[in-house]
């Protein structure tokens, strides 16, 4: 029997991966809480479009506001819950979803961030999977729409990673893969934590650039001093990961011990990471798109930066390793999103870091 799913939280990356679960047949519900995005799922389905080469689709879907949810009481148990909220709503959200689990239900984390942590506050460790969307370039561009500026990534580069915090393959994690992989490319891992911390220092170097400076990536990848305090940052994010223990994979298609040189400032990794990632916004609608953090402040939303380079410095400070960088762009970003500040690369710029 197929699964009862529950995505919680309907934004770009739930949306997304529940669209083409639901496509495909499986018993599925979305929750959200912006009730024009509920709405319009209801009345006119959960519309997928890309910037290129996939055929645009709308599914009809079974959408719950989070004042509807108590209705689950009355159906089928949920037998595997996507948390996909921002990383400050995921203990409520968690919360919410868990009493409607069914006995062997579980929850998995789909999500920016480290979160499985909270999760399992929540529902216990061994109720809780991670899986990471990997430079997936989705938003939620309008209610009921979700837009990938990109086609399918497929053999390219793998999007999904799933994985269970003890490491092991087991048939959850089986269908867990089975699920998000008829979005795009998808792979079972063993090591969820390297995977995580991996994609942390990702959104780490990209995020909250765009958010403090109102920039998409490619004009920030086009921008020396922006790509090298880039650089600066996911040195800083790889050495705190590597000094907790990770066993970080490729960061960027980069390996990430060339990424840290390159912060710390190696010329030759400089210029390796330099040719690479321009190399990359060259290429057809390379770096045409905002980063979520950005996407955030274009819309006035609450921003993930304490979660992301706040959490890379209380990290640091934890394990005495400074992270400078880290530390000024979570400062700037939070003055950004007070209003404080005006999103300026100007910002970077006077900082003087690299």
């Amino acid at each position: 029997m197929r699964p009862r799913i529950a995505i919680v939280g309907t934004g770009a990356v739930g949306g997304y991966a529940g669209a083409h679960m639901a496509q495909a047949g499986e018993d599925i519900v979305f929750i959200d809480f912006w009730p024009e995005n509920v709405e319009t799922m209801r009345a006119k389905g959960l519309r997928i479009s890309h910037i290129r080469d996939v055929p645009e689709f709308t599914v009809k879907v079974d959408a719950m506001h989070v004042t509807d949810v108590q209705q689950l009481a009355k159906q089928k148990p949920i037998d595997i819950a996507f948390v996909c909220v921002k990383s400050y709503d995921t203990a409520w959200a968690t919360t919410m979803i868990a009493q409607y689990l069914a006995p062997n239900g579980f929850v998995v984390s789909l999500q920016n961030c480290m979160n499985e942590e909270t999760v399992a506050s929540v529902v216990g460790w061994g109720r809780t999977l991670g899986s990471i969307a990997s430079s997936i370039t989705v938003d939620l561009c309008e209610p009921g729409h979700v837009r990938r500026a990109a086609g399918k990534s497929g053999t390219r580069h793998t999007v999904f990673r799933v994985g269970e915090v003890h490491g092991r393959v087991t048939d959850r994690v089986k269908e867990v893969h089975r699920l998000v992989a008829y979005a795009d490319s998808a792979q079972i891992t063993s090591n969820l934590w390297g995977e995580r911390w991996s994609k942390l220092v990702t959104n780490v170097m990209g995020n909250g650039l765009s958010a403090c400076t109102g920039l998409i990536s490619k004009d920030i990848i086009q921008d020396d001093t922006l790509r090298h305090f880039s650089s600066r940052l996911g040195s800083e994010a790889i050495r705190v990961g590597q000094a907790l223990g990770y066993e970080l994979e490729e960061i960027l298609h980069l390996p990430p011990e060339t990424i840290a040189r390159a912060g710390e400032g190696d010329a030759e990794a400089t210029r390796e990471v330099d040719e690479h990632r321009l190399n990359e916004v060259r290429k057809a609608g390379g770096g045409e798109h905002r980063p979520s953090m950005g996407q955030d402040m274009v819309k006035g939303r609450r921003t993930e930066i304490q979660f992301l380079n706040g959490f890379i410095a209380r990290k640091g400070q934890e394990i005495g390793y400074a992270t400078p960088a880290n530390a000024a762009l979570t400062d700037i970003v939070t003055r950004v999103e007070k209003g404080e500040l005006q999103p300026d690369k100007r910002h970077i710029i006077d900082l003087r870091l690299n």
